[in-house]
């Protein structure tokens, strides 16, 4: 029998075991068990390319790529080099497609568990938490590419459905992990986007209750609603439960307002930024987790100052922890591992896997293919008489959920992102044409943490935030 006192759990507007203080800070393993396009260079969604590449393969080679893909992304190297950091927390998002098929749905498929209960027991021996995040549920609880729906639209809240299948889900996975005490908590959904507001509080109630029937003891995240930004409309806080914020910089990205310099006003914009979505938290008196955030960083390919790019966002991430230190909130930075976009290991460049896609991945980026922390300068010319046509004949469309987007985002999202990247998957798959297994192998093998280079300037940022001790 395990003893409740060795699980962490909430204690005011602390996360404790034991009655200390545990402020979790970490990253998350995006790109492995839910798979981005930026991340390892796929366009569209992780179910159209595996769809595609099982048919160019085969059954027995696409099974095993992927399987050596799933050991090779995050192994005992990764596991020492993150706790090197002084890192303690890895959030792993998880699709709902490892445990359950859309054409066999409600039956579980335990094979699902094999890499995670690998990478959860792997970081427990490093003396690393772990925080299980769905990020992609059925049905697609939010509208983005990451929640690998294939559409531009949220269908989780429209069918009931699909949020009985992510209970079961939930339910499965609670009772596998209910006496794991390495496990943090249980990240129930990532950034769901309900227009309405109240369904995802509704779903919330109901997904607490089905989980603590099962575990009694595991901290529940609970995302703010648009995607992380809104905690607005939640009402008395569940019990056991952190509530999370996601707190990305526009500073951070391309076509910022300016190159971050520090100046007082830019400053007081994060400030704000973050206090109003940390506010309901402070409100209910309860710990604050910032499941991601995080700069992209640029290349020699993007033009002759991306080291003074550079420099500028690593202002903006160290701005953003000197924040969350003074309010002692845990942070998952996103992310541990990519291509070179944004992780905090990357994919170096002589690996089978790069030098093969490497015509694709640098046609992908002139099309502006990929919406996160996209560069649209080479297509804007084209899209801007669209846009405007747009504005002239349907001007709602600037008013459309969410709010902070606009016709540009809509337009792009739905043009590029969905219809010309789904197309884009055909031609992402033919490269991998009569691979061997050997040929398979390697090209896997290049995200192995060997096959990495490390981001040391980011790296040396988070290491040195790791040893700031928390305030209660």
């Amino acid at each position: 029998m395990v003893n409740a006192s060795e699980f962490l759990k909430v204690d005011g507007a602390r996360i404790v075991k034991g009655g200390e203080t545990v402020i979790l800070k970490g990253a998350g393993l995006g790109g492995w068990m839910n798979m981005e396009n930026f991340i390892t260079g796929y366009p569209g969604h992780e179910y159209q390319v595996r769809k595609g590449l099982k048919a160019v393969l085969g059954e027995e080679k696409y099974e095993y790529f992927f399987d050596k893909f799933l050991e090779y992304f995050f192994g005992e190297e990764d596991a020492k080099a993150f706790a090197g950091m002084g890192l303690n927390c890895l959030r792993l998002p998880v699709n709902y497609r490892h445990f359950e098929d859309d054409m066999n749905p409600r039956v579980f498929k335990r094979e699902g568990l094999k890499h995670l209960d690998r990478v959860i027991d792997l970081c427990a021996k490093h003396g690393i938490y772990t925080v299980i995040d769905l990020h992609a549920a059925p049905g697609g609880q939010n509208i983005d590419w990451h929640a690998d729906a294939g559409n531009h639209q949220a269908l989780f809240w429209e069918h009931k459905d699909f949020q009985d299948r992510t209970i079961l889900i939930w339910e499965h996975l609670a009772e596998h992990y209910k006496n794991n005490t390495s496990i943090a908590g249980y990240n129930i959904l990532n950034e769901p986007t309900d227009i309405e507001h109240v369904r995802v509080l509704a779903f919330y109630e109901r997904a607490e209750k089905a989980v603590r029937a099962i575990d009694p003891h595991h901290i529940l995240f609970w995302d703010g609603n648009t995607f992380g930004a809104d905690l607005s409309h939640f009402g008395e806080p569940l019990p056991n439960s952190v509530y999370a914020c996601h707190d990305y910089s526009k500073y951070g990205f391309p076509g910022a307002p300016s190159l971050f310099s520090g100046k007082k006003e830019e400053v007081e914009w994060h400030e704000r930024s973050f206090a109003r979505k940390a506010e309901y938290m402070r409100k209910i008196g309860g710990p604050v987790w910032n499941g991601e955030f995080g700069p992209v960083y640029a290349n020699p390919t993007d033009g002759p100052d991306w080291e003074t790019v550079n420099e500028a966002r690593y202002g903006v991430l160290q701005l953003q922890l000197d924040i969350y230190a003074r309010t002692d909130t845990s942070w998952s930075i996103w992310l541990w591992k990519d291509i070179g976009f944004q992780g905090m290991v990357y994919v170096g460049e002589d690996t089978a896997y790069m030098k093969l896609l490497k015509p694709f991945l640098e046609k992908k980026k002139q099309l502006a293919a990929d919406e996160w922390g996209c560069d649209d300068a080479p297509v804007r010319d084209l899209f801007q008489p669209l846009i405007d046509w747009a504005r002239q004949n349907v001007p709602s469309i600037d008013q459309r959920y969410p709010a902070m987007w606009k016709a540009e985002k809509h337009i792009g999202r739905v043009v590029r992102n969905i219809l010309i990247s789904e197309e884009l998957v055909h031609e992402y798959c033919a490269y991998f044409k009569g691979k061997s297994l050997d040929e398979l192998d390697a090209l896997a093998k290049s995200f192995s943490f060997d096959n990495c280079q490390q981001r040391k300037r980011l790296n040396e940022i988070l290491t040195a935030d790791s040893k700031r001790a928390p305030h209660a």
